[in-house]
């Protein structure tokens, strides 16, 4: 029975390559969904079983890692909710076609073959290629093919001999993947929007927002540059002295170094030049020679490949992998590697090619072989030593052009000779800084911390060039830019070294651990952004020390720092504009409010008690409130700034529903900012505005005042004969007059302070005394009925007046001035049942 075989390369050009190895050149073409990607159809018997290969392409990764929709845009939520944030794997809109062919294809066929890359990225898109097929035909047989170069011996090897899969590869790249996703973003749009518009960036074009990325790579990489650069920047030149020795007769020339090297001290070079010029006879006192080898180099892998292209032709490294990538997917070499882009027709592969080729020889080839020649000689004390080398056989270095062997050679001495330098001279230097990095170097160091991948080096060493952190002259080294270094020296400052390469090589050994099967990838994941979130949150909450250092770079915008600009923590989505979030913020004045990620242009607020110490976001949702999730807030009330009856600690919810948070935001008032032409603290937001949608007729209990309650000899007291409280309104209508209120929840009574005129001859049952912080009498209107237990109306026991709670059948009522009852439920001041006094048209008059 004939196996219908789905194969799928990793790119177009090699499942061509491999459809005309195992057709033999005789398979048939057609179309697929994808103008980009063909299927190849063939005959072929694997292990003795025919089958019928249908051989087709994906380009590279199916699939995306990305934030769930409601966390893309930049303004939708606090940059430290992306540690956390949903994630998902999906196939964008520009592989549609290719997953369409796979799966039609699936439909048809009983066994998966993968021809995807052999390293770890190769095996992620192998399994999302089966994810894919297997959601069309959930039976297929999944083989995997692994080879090193297409050439037919290890083509047909590679068919003969399926493997499975390995999920661990795969798990390592997902834990790379969502690691590097959560961190790039959350530390690129901190960066972003706490810096693009604060400061004058030379080179951002057309007045386009700088994007300031961070990369877990990128910026390691980016500290090696300006790690070397302030170690030149820090150099001290320092003069230091040497003496020279030169030995010339008829069999050559002799060089000789002093064994001490340098002196820095001045005086005592001289002192051991002039005994060395006072007694010049130089002696020889000891000769040796051996034969030496220079090993052929080691098998060259692509990290070392891109190294030697840039020092040997000064190429980059990008450049060099897409060409090592042209030769093979052409046949000539074996180093599979990702990118595609296309090259001129002019363009020079074999430079490439010549040095793969010849590196291959050179590792095949025996070691270069020569005679090494050493003397020692004395004069005055002092050692000089020189060397020379006779090359018998060049062997390797015959076809490894790039390399030299030193041929030098030196007269030939005997132990005892003696003789008269040539020239004996004192000379001085001058220290130097270490050189800029050039590339090779830059890949060295990379690869010995490891930072990055040997199919990524070059990817991220670009990424700081086109980021305009770094860049790169003609002799391929690197200089940090002026905003590359403020970076670098904004996280140093802060403490955190996020920008050296220890925190990446921890995660690279932690991908390789997921690999072999030691680490989970869920346990990787946990670790990793744990204390990645930890220096987010650390670096944010010192934001104001990567000003400093920008400052020191950049002009200032107009533009002041705004606690709009870095986000908090996530309480809900804007009801206004759908957009963006709404997150708790501490403004710098202390207060709080909870705000639209989209300011300015979304301006949805809600402002929160001013009596409020201390705010943050639970995990609890209330159950109430909508549309979607609102997170429920700890509140933390300063004990002397809000009434007795209230406890200083509170979960409590902005949607609406929170009665307690009304009355505060009431009582207490709210850190509402001043808007151009309204009243001072007049402006409450959109969501204060809904949370307070009763007229101002209709409100509760107005807002305290900074000192809410004044010096007193006669208290006013309730119902329940508790002490009131004196307060101060806040209402529209009401603002600045003074009241009385019970401190008990389920108390209701409610008194106006009044100090008109005309209520200065109240009765003693309704009139009630205090003394102002200035120590002035005022008289109050009593605006209820009350008795005392002696029968005398306000008096206590104490002889000092207060409003009593009545015992006669009008208790609670409210009175006039003249003591008439008045409805319940009307205004107090003239009886009218349309309104309530805080809005009587008689509430000033007198």
């Amino acid at each position: 029975m004939v196996v219908r075989a789905l194969n799928v390369a990793e790119k177009p050009s090699v499942a061509k390559a491999v459809a005309e190895i195992l057709s033999g050149g005789g398979m048939r073409t057609r179309e697929g969904r994808s103008v980009y990607n063909k299927i190849f159809e063939f005959e072929y018997t694997i292990s003795g079983q025919p089958c019928f290969m249908s051989f087709t392409s994906v380009t590279g990764h199916l699939m995306e890692l990305e934030f769930e929709e409601r966390y893309r845009k930049w303004t939708s939520c606090d940059p430290a909710d992306l540690y956390h944030a949903p994630v998902r794997k999906s196939v964008p809109s520009d592989k549609l076609p290719l997953q369409r062919t796979l799966q039609e294809e699936a439909r048809r066929c009983s066994w998966l073959v993968l021809w995807l890359d052999c390293d770890r990225e190769g095996e992620n898109i192998a399994y999302e290629v089966v994810e894919i097929c297997r959601s069309s035909n959930p039976r297929l047989n999944i083989w995997r093919a692994r080879f090193s170069a297409l050439i037919q011996r290890d083509i047909h090897h590679a068919v003969q001999n399926l493997t499975r899969p390995n999920p661990l590869f795969a798990d390592a790249v997902d834990a790379r993947q969502e690691i590097d996703l959560r961190i790039g973003a959350s530390f690129t749009r901190f960066q972003t929007m706490l810096l693009g518009d604060s400061f004058v960036f030379p080179f951002a074009e057309n007045d386009k927002r700088l994007v300031l990325s961070y990369g877990p790579c990128q910026f390691p990489t980016l500290g090696f540059v300006v790690e070397r650069y302030w170690e030149i920047q820090a150099h001290q030149p320092e003069d230091f002295w040497t003496i020279n020795c030169q030995y010339t007769s008829d069999e050559g020339n002799a060089k000789f170094n002093w064994k001490r090297g340098r002196l820095f001290d001045h005086l005592a070079a001289v002192l051991i030049y002039e005994m060395c010029v006072e007694e010049p006879l130089a002696t020889v006192y000891e000769v040796t020679g051996k034969e030496s080898r220079k090993n052929p180099p080691h098998p060259l892998n692509t990290v070392e490949l891109q190294k030697r292209a840039s020092r040997y032709f000064r190429m980059s490294s990008e450049q060099t992998m897409k060409v090592a990538e042209e030769l093979y997917q052409a046949g000539f070499i074996s180093y599979p590697r990702t990118e595609t882009d296309s090259f001129p027709e002019n363009f020079d592969l074999q430079r490439v090619y010549e040095l793969v080729t010849r590196h291959f020889l050179a590792c095949v080839s025996q070691p270069a072989i020569g005679y090494g020649t050493t003397a020692l000689i004395d004069i005055a004390g002092e050692i000089f030593s020189a060397s020379g080398l006779m090359i018998t056989a060049k062997n390797y270095l015959e076809v490894y052009r790039f390399e030299s062997w030193g041929g030098s050679t030196i007269p030939n001495f005997e132990v005892g000779q003696q003789f008269i330098p040539t020239s004996l001279t004192l000379d001085m230097g001058t220290t130097m800084p270490p050189p800029l990095l050039s590339e090779a170097d830059l890949i060295t160091l990379m690869d010995q911390a490891g930072i990055g991948t040997d199919a990524t080096m070059h990817d991220h060493i670009k990424k700081l060039l086109d980021r305009c952190y770094a860049t790169k002259d003609v002799n391929t080294r690197f200089s940090p830019t002026k905003l590359g270094e403020a970076l670098v020296m904004a996280y140093d400052m802060m403490g955190y070294e996020l920008w050296k390469p220890y925190l990446r090589a921890m995660m690279e050994r932690d991908m390789k651990a997921v690999s072999d099967g030691t680490k989970t990838k869920a346990e990787v994941l946990e670790s990793s952004l744990r204390q990645m979130k930890e220096c987010f949150l650390d670096a944010k909450s010192q934001k104001m020390k990567m000003f400093e250092a920008m400052q020191l770079f950049f002009e200032r915008t107009n533009r002041p720092l705004s606690d709009q600009q870095v986000g908090g923590e996530v309480v809900r989505n804007c009801s206004a504009c759908n957009d963006a979030d709404m997150v708790l913020r501490k403004r710098p004045d202390g207060k709080f409010m909870v705000g639209c990620l989209n300011y300015p242009h979304c301006r949805n607020a809600t402002w929160l008690p001013n009596a409020l110490l201390e705010a943050s976001v639970s995990d609890e949702i209330c159950n109430r409130c909508g549309p979607g999730a609102v997170y429920r807030i700890k509140f933390k009330f300063k004990q002397g700034e809000i009434p007795p009856q209230y406890a200083t600690e509170h979960t409590g919810c902005v949607g609406g529903c929170d009665t307690i948070l009304k009355e505060l935001i009431e009582i207490c008032g709210t850190g509402t900012r001043n808007i151009s032409g309204s009243r001072p603290g007049g402006n409450r937001g959109t969501s204060n505005a809904q949370m307070n949608s009763r007229s101002a007729a209709q409100r509760g209990p107005p807002s305290h005042d900074q000192h809410p309650t004044s010096i007193r000899l006669d208290p006013v007291l309730c119902h329940c004969q508790q002490v009131c409280s004196l307060l101060t309104a806040q209402t529209e209508n009401n603002r600045g007059r003074r009241f009385y209120r019970c401190a008990a929840n389920n108390c209701d009574f409610f008194l106006w302070e009044t100090s008109a005129p005309s209520h200065a001859n109240l009765s003693d049952a309704s009139r009630i005394t205090n003394r102002t912080s200035q120590g002035q009498h005022h008289r109050r209107s009593q605006t209820r009925f009350g008795q005392t237990n002696q029968g005398q109306p306000g008096r206590t026991a104490s002889g000092r007046e207060h409003g009593g709670r009545s015992t006669t059948a009008n208790s609670g009522a409210f009175v006039r001035a003249t003591g008439e009852v008045i409805s319940h439920n009307s205004c107090f001041i003239c009886g009218d049942t349309s309104h309530w006094a805080n809005n009587c048209p008689n509430r000033n008059t007198s």
